[in-house]
């Protein structure tokens, strides 16, 4: 018996590597020969940098980068063998780093991001695979590129203040390599000026980097469905903010000479049209990218059964959620999925309509949501119930 196991987190209680371990002893109970493969799984948002590193060899890193109010922040991204950079923008950026009263829109900064991915590439990484999921943001990148050695000049050839309302401003994009898009002109000496300020930056070339962007969202950068309009009330955003954001990312786009239509570029309040714009990102949908980078496909391919899971079954599992990519992956093959989940839902059904051939609540009775949510009572419930279900199979 050949069993590929990979499950998505139970938040708040088991990885996903360890909720793949804990299935997996279950799987030797009832098939002692059984060969059990564990890859690590994740939908591109909160927990793919851990799952990725526990289950790739890699190494978690902190840095201390700018937040998105401006305060320094301890940002952890995956440094995985290979040259391989895991991130999560909401590291560095996410909306859970800001109170309250500070969510504003206009001033927030994707800054810090850039940050991460500076210090990736000076310690060696040319790949990076960035989840843009959960941002306080709606700059469109501009923060990022600013730290990456971009300038955004005003019409005077002075730089424009950080955050979605400085984007009103911007009349040239600059790159590090000092080549331009836009109608400005800077200053005589802009050019001198912008190597005497960051030296460091005159050796960061990045065009040898390859970006792949986890991104679940298809919204544009402006527009009724755009970053501004969709997300930004999230975000702290008011009706009259929404419209100012919304103006200077269209107007942002124009100097970049971009139409910012595609599917994607709203995403993390415009992050993602700074990625596709400015370096060459792939947006890929997030648990497809995590199946691609863990190379599932290839373990699947010779497997005599797939396991996998998620904290919670139900029928927003079928909307993307990490579970049901596997099971995709599995039917390409033509293998059986059973899948395990802390609870389920009265409409948990319908994944069996998308893959999963059935599907197994692991709590072993009336417990508590702390009881349950205990990592050592979640891997024993794990472990038996793999361990009957698989019972089921050598019967």
């Amino acid at each position: 018996m050949n069993v590929v196991l990979a499950i998505d987190s139970f938040k708040g209680s088991l990885s996903s590597v360890e909720a793949g371990a804990a299935a997996a002893e279950g799987v030797r109970c009832a098939f002692p020969d059984a060969t059990c493969v564990v890859r690590p799984l994740a939908d591109g948002g909160e927990g793919t940098v851990d799952a990725l590193v526990a289950g790739m060899g890699g190494e978690l890193r902190r840095v201390t980068v700018t937040g998105p109010v401006g305060r320094p922040v301890e940002a952890a991204y995956g440094m995985l063998p290979g040259g391989t950079a895991v991130m999560e923008m909401a590291a560095a950026a996410g909306i859970t780093l800001v109170a309250g009263a500070e969510k504003n829109p206009l001033f927030t900064t994707t800054y810090g991001v850039g940050e991460m991915i500076l210090d990736a590439f000076r310690n060696g990484c040319r790949r990076f695979v960035v989840g843009i999921g959960g941002s306080a943001t709606n700059d469109a990148g501009a923060g990022m590129l600013q730290a990456l050695g971009f300038r955004l000049l005003d019409a005077n050839g002075k730089e424009v203040p950080r955050g979605g309302a400085g984007l009103a401003r911007v009349a040239k994009v600059v790159a590090p390599g000092l080549g331009g898009v836009g109608g400005a002109t800077p200053p005589p000496g802009e050019a001198a000026h912008s190597r005497a300020v960051r030296p460091e930056l005159r050796q960061t070339d990045l065009s040898g980097c390859t970006f792949r962007i986890a991104c679940d969202v298809t919204n544009p950068l402006c527009g009724e469905r755009g970053a501004s309009a969709v997300f930004g009330p999230q975000k702290g955003a008011t009706p009259a903010m929404v419209a100012e954001l919304d103006a200077a990312l269209a107007h942002f786009a124009s100097v970049a000479g971009d139409d910012a239509t595609q599917p994607g570029d709203g995403a993390a309040g415009g992050l993602g049209f700074a990625f596709r714009r400015f370096l060459g990102g792939e947006l890929v949908h997030g648990v497809d990218l995590i199946v691609s980078e863990t190379k599932l496909e290839d373990y699947v391919r010779g497997a005599d059964m797939v396991v996998t899971g998620e904290g919670r079954l139900d029928a927003q599992t079928v909307m993307g959620k990490a579970p049901i990519g596997v099971a995709r992956v599995a039917k390409k093959y033509g293998k059986r999925v059973i899948a395990f989940s802390g609870c389920v839902s009265d409409d948990a059904g319908v994944v069996n309509e998308h893959g999963i051939d059935a599907y197994f609540p692991i709590a072993p009775g009336a417990v508590s949501l702390a009881d349950a949510l205990d990592k050592t009572n979640a891997a024993a419930n794990l472990k038996r119930t793999a361990e009957q279900a698989f019972r089921l199979l050598r019967a």
